[in-house]
């Protein structure tokens, strides 16, 4: 079965970085796009960045010029690089695999990221 496993997640001060990893395994389409979503309490799932195979990146307005997104196709690991943080950045972070982006075919298991002083 395809796992998707992040990993990075933390405490961070306002203005700080974090690194987030996600490891996939299992049967899975080389050709998926890889990308990270993110919920906060009280609030729905959105989709922050999605990457595809050849390079191609999509990113939520709120993060644009903050966050990295990237991707090692030949270790199948996708990474979020996060600067610049801010509180309203604290939330679940969960990595995806999808078809397309917002398809929503695969799920991690979410890493919290704490964004406070």
């Amino acid at each position: 079965q395809v796992q998707l496993v992040e990993s990075g997640g933390g405490l961070a001060q306002p203005g700080g970085s974090l690194r987030l990893s996600c490891a996939a395994s299992g049967i899975i389409s080389r050709s998926y796009v890889l990308g990270w979503y993110r919920q906060a309490p009280g609030k729905a799932r959105e989709l922050v960045a999605s990457a595809t195979r050849g390079g191609v990146t999509n990113y939520a307005s709120s993060v644009k010029g903050r966050f990295t997104i990237s991707r090692d196709n030949d270790k199948n690991t996708v990474y979020l690089q996060l600067n610049s943080l801010k509180p309203e950045d604290t939330a679940v972070y969960y990595c995806s695999a999808e078809r397309w982006p917002g398809a929503r075919d695969y799920w991690g298991q979410g890493t919290q990221v704490t964004v406070a002083s």
